[in-house]
This record gives structure tokens, C-alpha cells and sequence, in this order.
């Protein structure tokens, strides 16, 4: 699944809730490290989950801290790297769309 096919989900999830784009990229930056150019490239080619985090610039060190359920599964839990980062970006972008602050988001 392309990354771009999903990304404008996520816009209009936190969108939705009072929340904006940059406040979703920048989550995609703490979590990826990729700035709005590298973002915007991704975007542009369409690249797949796999890829996109495959050739991220660096994953965050405090991912790791990332928590909770998303879609009824524990992030800690899951077993394949791909869905866990996948989950990790999931859960940020859910407690941006309920409303906790930045600092608690990206884990500051």
C-alpha cells in the first residue's frame, strides 16, 4: 500500500479534530526524521509502507516509548517490524486527532 494513498487519511483524521497538517508531519519527522522535502518527494512517488520506512532517515530513539492500542492491538505487541513501526505512527497520529499536546506526543 502506497504511503501517499494513506497519508491524506491521517491529515483529515487530525484535520477533523481541530488538529493540522503540519502538526501531522511533524509527527512523520520525529518518527522518520524525514524533513518537508524528503516528505514531499515520498509523497510525490508514491512509495509503499515498506519503502518509506525502509528509507527513513532514522527511526527516533525514543520509539520504543510509543504505547497503548491501536485498532485493538498493543504496539508493544506486535512482532514484524514493519507493522510496529506502522502501529507506532498510527498511535501518534490517534492522540494528536484526541488532543494531547505535541511535547506529550513526541514524547519530550
Amino acid at each position: 500500500m502506497a504511503f501517499a494513498s494513506v497519508y491524506p487519511l491521517y491529515v483529515q483524521k487530525a484535520e477533523k479534530k481541530g488538529r493540522t497538517r503540519e502538526e501531522v508531519d511533524a509527527i512523520i519527522a520525529w518518527l522518520t526524521g524525514y524533513d518537508a522535502a524528503q516528505l514531499a518527494r515520498v509523497l510525490d512517488s508514491r512509495v509503499d509502507f515498506e519503502t518509506f520506512f525502509g528509507e527513513a532517515p532514522r527511526l527516533h530513539p525514543n520509539v520504543g516509548l510509543i504505547t497503548g492500542v491501536v485498532c485493538g492491538v498493543r504496539v508493544e505487541d506486535v512482532t514484524h517490524p514493519l507493522m510496529r513501526q506502522i502501529r507506532y505512527l498510527d498511535k501518534l497520529i490517534d492522540e494528536l486527532a484526541r488532543g494531547k499536546k505535541m511535547s506529550s506526543i513526541l514524547r519530550s
